[in-house]
């Protein structure tokens, strides 16, 4: 877990965990956007899964978060594997209280990852 602090407040968290040589961002949530603290803390989670000898970095997130979507990629994150219908299955099978529709009136179904290598730009 890393927390991001600014003039003695906190303004961001980040959850990860390294697991042989990549390192998953389960959570990454800053108080005011736009003004840096994400960035910081994926690269703090970055040179973090650096030092525990990871290869790469890794996330899962939905397909109707366009907002997650345009920022990972703007950090170097690349697209790597679709899930087609996996929120659908998972709503189906496990959590029933996952909503229908997301941001933007996006229906949530797909699950998109996206990784980015740890000594890549």
């Amino acid at each position: 877990m890393l927390l991001a602090v600014v003039d003695g407040d906190p303004a961001g968290l980040l959850t990860c965990l390294v697991s042989g040589d990549a390192c998953e961002i389960f959570t990454l949530h800053a108080r005011d956007r736009r003004r840096g603290v994400g960035t910081a803390l994926v690269e703090a989670a970055r040179a973090r899964a650096r030092d525990a000898g990871c290869r790469t970095l890794w996330v899962v997130t939905t397909n109707d978060n366009l907002d997650a979507l345009r920022f990972y990629q703007r950090r170097g994150f690349r697209l790597r594997t679709v899930r087609p219908g996996a929120v659908d299955d998972a709503r189906r099978r496990l959590e029933p209280e996952i909503p229908e529709f997301g941001d933007h009136g996006i229906p949530i179904r797909d699950e998109f990852e996206l990784e980015r290598e740890i000594d890549g730009t």
